[in-house]
C-alpha cells in the first residue's frame, strides 16, 4: 500500500465529513431564517423534505464510501478513487438538497 494513497484517501474522507457538517449547518441556518414564505410560491414542507433527503443520501454515501475505501486499503489496492468519488457524490447530494430547498421556498 502506498503512503500517498492512504493519505489522499483519509484526507478525502475527512474533508467529506467536514464539508457535510458545514453544509448541514448552513442547511439548518437556511431553515431557521425562512421568515418570509409566501403561500403561492413557497412550500416549506417540500423544502425541508428536499434538504433532509439530500443530507440523508449524503450520509449513506459517506458510509458506503468509507467501507469501500477501508476494504480497498486492507487489500492494499488503490483506494483514493473511492474516497474521491465519495467526496464528489456527497458534495453533489448536499448541493442538490440545498438547491431543492431553495427551489421549494422560492429562494
Amino acid at each position: 500500500m502506498s503512503g500517498v494513497d492512504a493519505a489522499v484517501s483519509v484526507t478525502a474522507l475527512t474533508l467529506t465529513l467536514v464539508a457535510g457538517a458545514v453544509a448541514a449547518f448552513f442547511g439548518v441556518f437556511f431553515m431557521a431564517f425562512t421568515d418570509d414564505c409566501p403561500a403561492g410560491t413557497c412550500n416549506i414542507d417540500a423544502g425541508v423534505t428536499a434538504m433532509f433527503t439530500g443530507f440523508i443520501v449524503a450520509a449513506g454515501l459517506w458510509v458506503a464510501g468509507l467501507v469501500l475505501t477501508i476494504a480497498r486499503l486492507r487489500r492494499r489496492t488503490r483506494a483514493w478513487p473511492y474516497a474521491s468519488g465519495t467526496l464528489a457524490l456527497c458534495t453533489a447530494a448536499c448541493v442538490l438538497g440545498i438547491a431543492g430547498y431553495l427551489q421549494a421556498v422560492g429562494g
